[in-house]
């Protein structure tokens, strides 16, 4: 069974941990094998392929790709969080944005035209479920990424966005809307004091995308049919008021991602 991050939104997504950690093993601060440590986290394997110079179905674990990566020029990575409608981090071409819809996420490289997409498998039986992620490489476009702020607009957007957020949820009573959304509002504090990032994130990016997080889970439960509201018209209704805010909270994450090699710190 494929899995895209629509299926859990409270989970870090495996190209923000690709990106994070791909980024400060690239400046150098963290050696390769706890790089690639972190962006496993409980997944049982990750395997690339599709890099230039494969073979076809040739992979590679993520040690040696990240690796290889850099022999190839790369010297940043940054993420994609597209939707229909909106190539969020993309830059083309139509096919690799195509996947990387599909996926809903990708990983852009910086200083070679290669893109990055996870295909996701889920496997076993309830409860005692595996996961493997093989990364598909393409040809990118050369190019700025659609619709990314910089740090600074994102947390100006958040602040706005989370007060905005803040209103509407309460005029849909998510809290009071039953054991339900309180079971979803538990999964997101379980996973609200996760480490954020990788080392050489500045504070300030820490601290956006912990927001844009916080507004995605409580964005996602209302989105899931919780709330006051329950008909098919007031769930329409409000998946036009909060696709706003949905689009600030990915603009901001992409943002925080980025931010180490787009906005180096002093």
């Amino acid at each position: 069974m494929l899995a895209t991050p629509a299926d859990n939104p409270y989970e870090e997504p495996r190209s923000g941990r690709l990106t994070a950690w791909g980024n400060a093993l690239l400046a150098g601060l963290v050696p390769p094998d706890n790089a690639a440590a972190a962006v496993l986290g409980e997944d049982e394997t990750h395997r690339v392929t599709g890099l230039p110079g494969d073979t076809d179905g040739e992979q590679h674990g993520l040690t040696w790709a990240l690796g290889r990566l850099r022999v190839l020029g790369v010297t940043g990575l940054r993420l994609a969080l597209p939707w229909a409608g909106h190539p969020l981090g993309l830059t083309g071409p139509a096919g690799f944005n195509a996947r990387a819809l599909v996926a809903g996420e990708a990983v852009l490289a910086i200083g070679a035209p290669i893109g990055l997409v996870p295909e996701v498998e889920v496997y076993g039986p309830a409860g005692d479920q595996g996961v493997r992620v093989l990364w598909q490489c393409g040809t990118v476009n050369d190019g700025p990424p659609t619709g990314v702020p910089s740090l600074h607009e994102a947390e100006r957007e958040l602040a706005d966005g989370l007060r905005e957020a803040t209103l509407m949820l309460t005029k849909l009573d998510v809290a009071g809307a039953g054991p339900e959304a309180l079971r979803a509002l538990e999964a997101y504090r379980r996973r609200g004091h996760t480490e954020l990032l990788a080392p050489g994130y500045a504070p300030r990016a820490v601290r956006v995308l912990e927001s844009a997080r916080q507004i995605s889970a409580l964005l996602a439960i209302a989105l899931g049919g919780h709330g006051a509201a329950v008909s098919a018209s007031e769930m329409a209704a409000r998946r036009e008021v909060l696709a706003p805010l949905v689009q600030t909270a990915r603009r901001a994450q992409i943002a925080a991602y980025n931010s180490l090699p787009d906005e180096p710190r002093p």
